[in-house]
């Protein structure tokens, strides 16, 4: 019996999600969390097999909540459930340690496919990351052209952050980090993407996603 933990903090996402689950895997045991606090809880009192995890929950750390869930259950998988841009941020999430990255608004059939993927074979693998991965195969010794996928992990959390209007100390306290250290991830996403301004930031940042597989 397959033991899945559901973090969600919406109810009607987490209702269908279940439903979706249990369709498709009629004994499967599906526990819920709405925060990273009350998934981490979780997860040191239970030995899940899959774990379906949001990235905007209350208390997310974005990247680092898989290495936290990793330390306390080496062998679990996760699979990346996000309303995110799949083509920005799935391939950060796999490198961060995800078995595979599902958008939100994928058909059931497609989330039905993503589950038993991970749970039989350990990673689930979207057209998207394809595409990205054979890309990254043939230009491996090039830069993109696309300066948003020159940003690392956690540059590209903190330029997220200051996009949704976040402030120094509060993207410091949020990602554990120092406001010097966020000042200094925005200097270098600045300059990487040339901007010298977050108005600048926020166009060029529009002006490339739809440039990027996938889109």
């Amino acid at each position: 019996m397959k033991q899945i933990l559901l973090v969600e903090d919406h109810s009607i996402v987490r209702l269908a999600t279940r439903f979706l689950i249990n369709d498709l895997l009629e004994t499967a045991n599906v526990y819920e969390a709405t925060s990273f606090n009350e998934t981490l809880k979780q997860v040191a009192a239970t030995r899940f097999d899959l774990i379906m995890l949001d990235i905007n929950i209350p208390g997310g750390e974005g990247f680092n909540m898989i290495p936290r869930i990793k330390r306390l259950q080496p062998k679990v998988y996760i699979l990346i459930f996000s309303g995110m841009d799949e083509s920005l941020y799935a391939m950060h999430y796999l490198k961060a340690g995800a078995n595979g990255f599902l958008a939100k608004n994928s058909p059931q059939q497609t989330v039905k496919a993503a589950i038993l993927s991970v749970l039989e074979r350990g990673r689930y693998v979207s057209e998207v990351v394809q595409q990205q991965l054979m890309r990254n195969t043939f230009e491996a010794n090039t830069n993109s052209e696309n300066p948003l996928e020159n940003l690392s992990q956690r540059e590209l959390e903190v330029m997220d952050l200051l996009l949704d209007g976040k402030w120094t100390k509060e993207i410091a306290t949020q990602l554990n980090i120092t406001g010097s250290s966020v000042s200094t991830y925005k200097s270098r996403i600045f300059e990487k993407l040339e901007v010298s301004t977050i108005i600048e930031m926020f166009v060029k940042v529009e002006h490339y996603k739809n440039r990027l597989p996938g889109e």
